[in-house]
């Protein structure tokens, strides 16, 4: 049943954790849309998501600690990410989607098609990472001294906004600095066992490099790139580098359900 914003959303028991999700438009194989570290759908997506819905199906998920779904006393991992998805869908009934996922969410996407690929048709990252060299100079040094301080505003009201627990606010602060802290680099395996269409995504001022996400459109067999103007997350309009009146969403939406209906 619809709510009174036009979509479907509710809460299922996924793995011991209560997950949140959403179902927008109509189409035969759904998109599955994955946030961000830190984020929520909205913050992620919002700027991009309606020129999706005009077209297919899109399911988006809150992850573990994020946004209104709870929490698990086990910190977060891609790996557990992936499984919450995959399990999700499998309570929805889903047994096949493609795969959207930024920064984070890019990287539990690639987890999903390594543990879980009979659910994929197609995967599409923006701005994922799988070994440490792939991140700008600094970024761990950063994570290092990171503190709730140093989190976007943005970020923060929107968590605020939806969560349940306010108090989970500093909780999925810290569970996400303390992922990339013990961040390890993956079995290039990972990459070249994968057997679904991809799109790899990645800005040109982000924070993966070039680099990085050319090696990984090589190393991924049937792999495409696409590199984008702009900073982390400007070419979907992620809350924190959105500019007002970009059609920059609109273009890569566009470029996105192309991949995705050929």
């Amino acid at each position: 049943m619809q709510n009174e914003f036009g979509f479907q959303s509710g809460y299922e028991q996924v793995n011991g954790i209560k997950m949140y999700y959403q179902i927008h438009g109509a189409g035969d194989v759904p998109l599955v849309l994955v946030h961000g570290g830190g984020s929520t759908i909205e913050t992620t997506f919002g700027n991009i998501l309606p020129f999706f819905t005009q077209t297919r199906k899109v399911i988006a998920v809150d992850l573990q600690a994020h946004g209104r779904t709870g929490d698990r006393e086990a910190g977060v991992s891609f790996e557990q990410d992936a499984d919450d998805v995959a399990g999700l869908l499998k309570n929805l009934n889903f047994e096949k989607a493609d795969f959207l996922g930024f920064s984070n969410g890019g990287s539990t996407v690639l987890q999903i098609a390594s543990r879980h690929p009979h659910l994929v048709r197609k995967l599409v990252t923006v701005a994922a990472t799988w070994k440490r060299a792939g991140l700008i100079s600094g970024f761990f040094e950063f994570m290092e001294t990171a503190t709730l301080d140093n989190m976007p505003l943005p970020l923060q009201s929107a968590y605020l906004e939806v969560a349940e627990n306010k108090e989970g606010l500093q909780v999925m602060h810290d569970k996400d600095r303390d992922r990339m802290r013990a961040f390890q680099d993956w079995p290039e395996e990972i990459l070249t066992n994968l057997d679904v269409p991809a799109l790899i995504i990645s800005g040109n001022q982000d924070v993966i490099t070039i680099d990085h996400a050319v090696e990984t459109a090589k190393l991924i067999p049937r792999a495409e790139l696409l590199i984008l103007p702009g900073i982390h997350g400007a070419c979907i309009g992620e809350i924190c580098a959105a500019r007002p009146g970009s059609r920059m969403p609109e273009f890569t939406a566009a470029a996105i359900g192309e991949f995705l209906d050929k």
